[in-house]
């Protein structure tokens, strides 16, 4: 079975004042190549986001409902929807989901009042963290992420850090690396990039 499964890495690093997502661009299945130029960071509102491991295509479909539950609620509430809200539309989907579970390992965070990041597994666990690395390549990625992270880093401390650990994961995995995609999320919105992995 784990042939078939995609590998991937991804991080999450909260920081003073956002949160920055990392991963990067290669689908492998097994010893085959799929593609390299494929996006796992997602935007959902101005302010929460994601990153992924697993099946893209159901993180696609899962971060496309929730984006419309989001801007239905934002409707109803009239003020911006929080990353905890969003974590918990996307548990009780994952959830509701679990006989024929969507196969992504998820990182969900935002700022609303302050910076927060969750992860969530195919079955719609929700687990608060400072920091987060999911996918094949995650313990690479924890293993810089552990002993770097501290608490009220700079935007620019935290993005280096997820790069550094998306790039430490990407040697050791050879399912993972072709690129790397960054999105930062701060109470002014959100900001993307795509970089090489070296």
């Amino acid at each position: 079975m784990s042939m078939y499964m995609p590998g991937a890495t991804a991080v999450g690093v909260t920081f003073d004042g956002g949160v920055v997502f990392a991963s990067e661009k290669r689908i492998a299945f097994g010893n085959f190549l799929v593609s390299k130029t494929t996006k796992k960071t997602f935007s959902i509102t101005d302010k929460v986001g994601a990153t992924c491991a697993g099946l893209v295509a159901d993180m696609q479909i899962l971060t496309l409902q929730i984006s419309a539950l989001a801007k239905i609620r934002k409707m109803d509430i009239k003020r911006d929807i929080p990353p905890n809200t969003v974590a918990k539309m996307m548990s009780n989907m994952m959830y509701e989901r679990r006989y024929f579970p969507l196969l992504t390992q998820v990182i969900v965070g935002g700022v609303v009042d302050k910076p927060i990041m969750y992860t969530l597994d195919p079955l719609g666990s929700v687990l608060p963290d400072d920091y987060a690395a999911v996918g094949t390549g995650a313990e690479m990625a924890l293993g810089v992420l552990d002993p770097q992270f501290k608490e009220n880093m700079t935007k620019d401390e935290a993005v280096t850090l997820a790069k550094h650990a998306v790039r430490a994961a990407s040697l050791r995995d050879s399912a993972s690396g072709d690129g790397l995609d960054v999105l930062i999320i701060t109470k002014d919105g959100t900001e993307e990039f795509t970089e090489s992995i070296k």
